[in-house]
């Protein structure tokens, strides 16, 4: 279950002064990353699960800003994006959305309990030093760095990060590329109205949460991929089914190729309550939705984070 940080896991460019740091295939906390640098300052968005992945990162990051990012954005609050911030900081100043940091507050350190056979090494939760509502504008040099607050979408306070000047969108956990997705915790109609405001932005790079990067065929696949999904929770209300007897009934179609097919059975969970009356972003029961995706699966899901 649990590997070390690839050698080969770079940050490459994606257009001039804006990077990406992928981490293949994209599973579970095997999460993207970026930097956008230029001027002699950077930002750095999102950061990674383990202290090995972090580190790796952080080596990855001074070779393009020597001394490190001056500030870290936390596109949501999950650990595999977030974990990572204490390897950046005091340097760096962490900004995040109001709700993103009460939320990183609340979960801690919940996620390594999940997976206790991956190496999580040294991890101290550094929280957002500063917070931001709807949105708000950095500056590294000539480029621009936009911070959308679009959620409820993956959960219920997601940032993207818009680099205009290089059409280079990274939407956190917004958008996956080639991954399934997961709004448990956030709203399928919320993601729905997400994509299309990021659409209208017109990038022409994406950089998913997960996944390799891409354009904007990411945000139509993921749009694809809920719309299926809300259609499913209809069908599978209309047949008194639950979300875990509706998963085990579903033909995925060309959704069965992505990564962590099992996470279907939490966004039918999400997709059926959102159906009857409650609100995108409401909580719902994490602990028994993910035991009923371990029971789909037939075992806990791969994380070689």
């Amino acid at each position: 279950m649990t590997t070390a940080a690839p050698p080969q896991t770079r940050l490459r460019p994606v257009a001039d002064g804006v990077y990406a740091f992928e981490q293949p295939p994209g599973g579970w906390c095997l999460n993207n990353a970026g930097l956008v640098a230029d001027g002699g300052r950077s930002v750095l968005i999102d950061t990674a699960a383990t202290e090995a992945r972090a580190r790796r990162l952080r080596a990855e990051v001074e070779r393009i800003a020597p001394g490190g990012p001056d500030i870290v954005v936390n596109t949501h609050f999950h650990g595999d994006h977030v974990f990572g911030n204490s390897h950046f900081t005091p340097r760096a100043t962490v900004v995040a959305a109001e709700g993103t940091r009460s939320d990183m507050a609340e979960s801690g350190l919940g996620l390594c309990s999940l997976w206790p056979g991956v190496e999580w090494g040294e991890t101290v939760l550094a929280l957002p030093d500063l917070t931001f509502r709807d949105r708000l504008t950095l500056r590294t040099g000539g480029l621009t760095v936009e911070l959308l607050q679009v959620g409820p979408a993956h959960t219920a306070d997601d940032t993207v990060a818009w680099v205009p000047e290089r059409k280079v969108l990274f939407t956190g956990d917004v958008a996956w590329s080639g991954v399934t997705p997961y709004v448990l915790m956030g709203s399928v109609s919320g993601s729905l109205r997400a994509l299309q405001q990021l659409r209208a932005l017109g990038p022409e790079v994406v950089v998913a949460g997960h996944g390799a990067v891409g354009g904007p065929e990411v945000l139509d696949a993921t749009e694809a991929y809920l719309r299926w999904l809300r259609r499913l929770a209809a069908e599978g209300l209309e047949a008194g089914r639950t979300p875990l007897q509706t998963a085990r009934v579903a033909d995925p179609g060309p959704y069965g190729e992505w990564l962590d097919g099992e996470r279907l059975v939490g966004n039918l969970h999400r997709a059926c309550a959102e159906l009857q009356g409650l609100p995108p972003g409401a909580r719902l029961d994490v602990a028994a939705s993910f035991r009923e995706m371990v029971e789909y699966h037939g075992g806990l899901p791969d994380c070689h984070a």
